[in-house]
């Protein structure tokens, strides 16, 4: 099982790295961190198994974010609507591809955050607000996804740590809470 102290903080050489295509088939041990890392989502969305492994939440985690400098993440984006226990979105992305993208730009209103990073970056961190993205799953199925809102963020993110980009290196640093022109707020 991955716990907090799996994951490497801001400063490790692994998160600057561009991380390595994945050979497909998955080795054994490749499923086995796959199937961790989307395990470690859902626990640390789970309150009680959070609070017993001092697990921070999470909706996304990236290979290179347990030290493993492939191209392989793993999302679990909770449903939004309350009443419903199907995920909004949820798997893992072997590498993954953004295919295309839209012009609009989103942010989240808080900034984003990391498992990698244990401070708050106050910040407006520009993403695309829609994303089709082609993926492996862990059978060596390619997929194709359009995806909006908050999971298109959650994966940008993601694909990200796998190009050595920390989200804030996203965030102007000259004025971190300005709003580009034409971006939409999530949410707002």
């Amino acid at each position: 099982m991955i716990t907090m102290d799996d994951i490497i903080r801001e400063g490790h050489p692994t998160l600057r790295k561009i991380a390595k295509d994945v050979k497909l088939p998955l080795t054994q041990e490749l499923v086995q961190l796959a199937e961790d890392m989307l395990q470690f989502l859902k626990n640390s969305q789970d309150p009680e198994i959070a609070e017993k492994f001092e697990l921070r939440g999470g909706v996304g985690i990236a290979a290179p974010q347990v030290n493993v400098s492939s191209r392989l993440l793993a999302v679990h984006v909770p449903s939004s609507d309350e009443e419903s226990d199907e995920p909004e979105f949820s798997g893992v992305l072997i590498n993954p591809k953004i295919i295309s993208h839209s012009v609009q730009q989103t942010c989240l209103p808080d900034g984003e955050g990391c498992l990698s990073v244990d401070r708050e970056v106050p910040g407006i961190v520009p993403r695309h607000k829609r994303i089709t993205v082609e993926y492996y799953d862990i059978d060596g199925i390619k997929h194709k996804e359009r995806l909006r809102g908050y999971p298109a963020i959650v994966v940008q993110h993601e694909i990200d740590h796998l190009n050595g980009i920390m989200f804030y290196d996203r965030i102007d640093p000259e004025n971190p809470l300005a709003l580009p022109d034409g971006i939409d707020i999530l949410g707002a």
